[in-house]
């Protein structure tokens, strides 16, 4: 169980405050101490305060790997204030849901142009430009304000995927980073000599482990250059990167390039692979990539702060435990996690709906309606679980993940999804977000997205009916509402959607239908 709760921003302040002379952020032509990044940290915080007029609540920040994005982040968290993290990516409307929905009082640009942009969609927030909280050196020495934050505050808010189409909002709390952090630095022994990937971007949470499990220790967080993803191990090897986060895409993708020269990464500690499958090949490859690593799955909702459970990976293929898709188990749970499977009738079980609670689960989304049906109770004796048909959410109940996993030789293996959320290179969505968007269009009178797992990866397929659009004409629109891994990549139409014999879509026979 966690020892102590410190806001996300205490966790940096105090290695800036023990180790300022040490590397905060490296990049690759320069590096910032934590005594100069702390001080650009404070100084954005000062003018984003002034800029307000007050001290904000929420703020929204257009994110990118740039000294000045990193300081506004954490000025943001020294004011006491949540973190509201966008992509430069997204459509500017769902850029402009998200703050509504966050009830965001100050949206940070990137530039003037993305500022006026954001304006324009309508975002009801007062919008400043990045540079308008000053350049990174020259502020720093601003006098340190004395701000705070409390355990209950909320750190940080991330989006998920919704099935109405309309984004989730996720508020994680200080007390519920806090004991994550704790197990993750303790799992995978970071501390001050550590160098710590960062290839995940802002929006996603995952990024928050990355940050602050290096800044929580004086680590150094090793920014990587343009092209540096493209080519992991060089990056690892050229940047003495000690402790690898990421999904498994981002090493297939290089496998699939041929960039993955053996031997090469021998000063790697730790692997940690999570956000999707890990395949068990990969893992193999990997180890001959770097053979002085150890390899360890994450698992892990948005709702559960980033990670709860992890899987060593034994470098011997005949120890490893076999999974059913010839992936890698998603192991045991962090310290403080508890674990509860339910079987269709909510029962407990070996092998069911895996539901969580513990200090790491968040206390519900921003919209409490979206609470409904996502929580149960303890089921007590041959008492099935209660569905929570309350908005309110209390510390005894389980948060529902919707995914469904097995016991296996004591080590927790996922089996798939029960509901309609998918993953897509570590990204989650739920079709009916897609769906929705689909629907949106004046040409479609009905729609219905589909993951299509056949040839061992995910890929989206629309099944539409109404007037017939190009396949890339429909993609052109969807990407104005939707992130990039959310378009479709085929498209079908149709004149009738099949149902089944409980009058819902028949997906499996649109499924093999597909051919």
């Amino acid at each position: 169980m966690p020892t102590q709760t410190r806001s996300l921003y205490a966790w940096f302040d105090d290695s800036a405050r023990r180790y300022p002379d040490r590397p905060a952020l490296d990049f690759p032509d320069h590096s910032i101490t934590y005594g100069e990044l702390r001080a650009a940290a404070l100084s954005a915080a000062t003018r984003i305060a002034a800029v307000l007029g007050t001290t904000p609540r929420r703020v929204a920040l257009m994110t990118a790997r740039t000294p000045e994005v990193f300081a506004a982040y954490l000025g943001v968290l020294a004011l006491g204030a949540a973190i509201v993290p966008l992509s430069p990516d997204h459509p500017v409307r769902r850029s402009v849901d998200m703050c509504e929905l966050a009830e965001v009082d100050l949206v940070v640009a990137s530039d003037v142009s993305s500022a006026a942009t954001l304006v324009d969609a309508g975002v009801k927030a007062p919008v400043v430009a990045l540079d308008a909280l000053g350049d990174f050196y020259e502020n720093m020495g601003q006098p340190a304000p004395s701000w705070s934050a409390n355990p209950d505050d909320i750190a940080y808010i991330m989006f998920t995927s919704g099935s109405t189409g309309t984004p989730k909002g996720v508020p994680i709390r200080n007390r519920n980073i806090s004991p994550f952090l704790e197990s993750w630095i303790a799992a995978y022994e970071v501390g001050p000599d550590s160098r710590l990937s960062q290839v995940i971007g802002m929006t996603f949470d995952a990024s928050v482990c990355d940050m602050f499990c290096a800044w929580g220790t004086g680590a150094t967080l090793v920014v990587p250059g343009r092209r540096d993803l493209h080519r992991p191990v060089d990056y690892i090897v050229d940047r003495e990167i000690t402790h690898w986060n990421s999904v498994p895409s981002v090493i297939a993708i290089a496998q699939g390039l041929g960039h993955l020269p053996e031997g090469r990464a021998t000063g790697l500690r730790h692997t940690i692979l999570g956000g999707e499958r890990v395949p068990a090949q990969l893992c193999a490859q990997w180890y001959r990539v770097a053979p002085n690593t150890r390899i360890h799955t994450a698992y892990g909702p948005t709702e559960v702060s980033i990670m709860c459970t992890t899987y060593p990976v034994p470098a011997d293929p005949d120890e490893r435990i076999a999974t059913p898709n010839d992936g890698t188990p998603i192991g045991r749970p962090y310290p403080g996690v508890e674990i509860l499977i339910l079987d269709e009738e909510g029962l407990p079980a070996d092998e069911g709906e895996l539901c969580l609670r513990g200090p790491q689960r968040f206390d519900g989304y921003l919209d409490a309606t979206q609470n409904l049906g996502r929580f149960v109770s303890t089921p007590v004796g041959s008492a099935a679980a209660a569905p929570v048909d309350e908005p309110v959410v209390t510390a005894d109940h389980w948060y529902r993940t919707g995914d469904q996993v097995r016991w296996t030789s004591g080590q927790l293996v996922h089996l798939g999804r029960l509901d309609d959320q998918v993953k897509i290179a570590g990204h989650r969505m739920e079709l009916g977000e897609i769906e929705a968007a689909l629907t949106r269009l004046p040409e479609v009178e009905q729609a219905v997205v589909l993951a299509d797992r056949r040839s061992g990866e995910v890929e989206l397929v629309a099944v539409y009916r109404g007037t017939p659009l190009p396949a890339q004409e429909l993609s052109r629109r969807l990407r104005e509402r939707l992130p990039r891994q959310m378009v479709p990549r085929r498209y079908r139409h149709v004149t009738e959607i099949p149902l089944n014999g409980n009058g819902k879509t028949d997906r499996k026979r649109l499924l093999l239908e597909l051919g």
